[in-house]
């Protein structure tokens, strides 16, 4: 495979002859995905000019104030795939409910769940937004009749596939079939995705890493251990300095990481203790698992791989530390000591009035 040379159809094409598993039309379901994200990249690229920015006046599922190109991007995504009979139904995070497949088209073997605009707090300021997207085997009990929103409802060990298109400087689409993950980059003179960055691997330490320091005072006491740390520089246990970001879109901050290394969290903390998290399991925590972890990277609650946790909801939420394999395992053992109680030398006072593990 030639860098630079191979769009992303001949891409498709050869992960599927290497990998008898991917039955069917897959390389084609993702070719409609691909159009949605053009589509997507095209609105976003014009922006005001398009008259898509601002709110569109509601609130999604999630009780956010949905943006006009939030559900422009929605769109995208449903007029793009629902047709190609690769799909038997589709989940969205500003849906309530999944969206079967209509009747009068033809229905395929998998279920596609996306984040149609993933950062769009940054789209008025005109910063890095982008698409998530996974793709899951339809099970066999629903391969008759029209699939429930149980079907869905899979690890995400069980994805097919997992991918992401960052809306930036340049347009860039990122994938794996459980094959390595890949960078494609669109070239807009011929309008397609061509291979950049192959075989994207995640350096196992790094000296960078991002959160929203805002929260500081909600953070579970394993986070606050762990960042203390890393601000404590040279001068601290770790030894050496640290740098922190925050993008406030997961996309750039999972494609930094790809790119030169790093840990991201979003960490259960106790600023709303009827959230367990903040980033969703189907939509965002479960495709970017994947696409870290086949990078050679982790991906973590704190207490258990992401890929492992069983979804018992659609739009269900849970903490996220992902990034450089050695950082990602440190954070998890801050996070079992805390509960077994071998981090009392590393504990604060502010833990003995303010944390999710005891109320005074």
């Amino acid at each position: 495979m030639l860098c630079g040379r191979t769009n992303v159809n001949k891409f498709l094409i050869e992960e599927q002859r290497r990998n008898p598993a991917l039955v069917g039309d897959f390389s084609m379901l993702i070719s409609d995905v691909v159009r949605s994200c053009k589509a997507i990249a095209q609105g976003v690229s014009r922006g005001s000019l398009a008259g898509v920015l601002g709110d569109e006046g509601r609130d999604n599922v999630q009780g956010e104030a949905q943006k006009k190109l939030d559900v422009l991007a929605n769109q995208a995504f449903i007029h793009h795939c629902e047709w190609g009979g690769h799909l038997a139904a589709m989940a969205s995070e500003e849906m309530d409910d999944i969206y079967p497949i209509p009747a009068d088209n033809p229905r395929g073997k998998y279920l596609l769940v996306f984040d149609p605009l993933d950062g769009s707090s940054n789209i008025d300021v005109n910063l890095s937004v982008g698409s998530i997207f996974s793709v899951l085997r339809c099970p066999e009990n629903c391969s008759g009749a029209a699939p429930g929103t149980d079907d869905f409802l899979q690890p995400g060990n069980r994805q097919v596939a997992a991918g992401y298109a960052l809306y930036g400087p340049s347009t860039m689409l990122v994938l794996t079939v459980g094959n390595g993950t890949h960078g494609l980059t669109l070239d807009r003179d011929i309008g397609e995705f061509l291979l950049t960055h192959p075989n994207l691997l995640i350096s196992p330490d790094t000296r960078e890493f991002a959160i929203n320091a805002s929260n500081e005072r909600f953070w579970e006491p394993p986070v606050q251990r762990y960042v203390s740390e890393c601000l404590a520089g040279k001068t601290g246990i770790r030894g050496k300095d640290f740098n922190m970001r925050w993008v406030a879109s997961m996309v750039a901050e999972v494609h930094r990481i790809l790119m030169r290394g790093g840990v991201f969290m979003y960490p259960r903390d106790s600023k709303d203790l009827s959230k367990p998290g903040r980033l969703r399991l189907m939509y965002e925590a479960n495709p970017m698992a994947m696409i870290v972890g086949q990078a050679g990277g982790l991906a973590s609650t704190g207490n258990e791989r992401i890929l492992d946790v069983q979804p018992t909801s659609l739009h269900q939420r849970v903490p996220v530390i992902l990034g450089s394999r050695d950082e990602v395992e440190r954070i998890e053992r801050y996070h079992r000591e805390h509960e077994s109680g071998e981090d009392q030398p590393f504990r604060s006072p502010l833990f003995s009035t303010r944390t999710l593990f005891r109320v005074d």
